[in-house]
């Protein structure tokens, strides 16, 4: 069974923070991830509480990192998340 680490970056009062994190928490409620046997974990992490996120990721919030890789920011396609789970996932 593969671990899959998602951390989404953001801060509070940021709409696509906001639509970013509805993508990923509905992608991860899919049947297939939720019963694929595979555990999936979501961390929120804000720019505001870190000096060294705000300096790296200001300018691209919301980001999306899977196993501490980035797999996109400002807008979260759900098509592609999927298949980047799936690839995470494949042994």
């Amino acid at each position: 069974m593969a671990i899959v680490e998602l951390t989404l970056i953001g801060k509070d009062g940021c709409h696509l923070c906001d639509d970013a994190r509805a993508v990923v928490t509905g992608v991860l409620a899919e049947p297939q991830f939720v019963e694929g046997g595979h555990e999936f974990t979501l961390t929120e992490k804000s720019i505001l509480d870190d000096d060294a996120l705000c300096e790296r990721y200001v300018e691209e919030i919301p980001v999306l990192l899977i196993n501490d890789r980035v797999h996109n920011y400002w807008r979260i396609d759900a098509d592609r998340l999927r298949n980047a789970l799936r690839e995470a996932t494949a042994v």
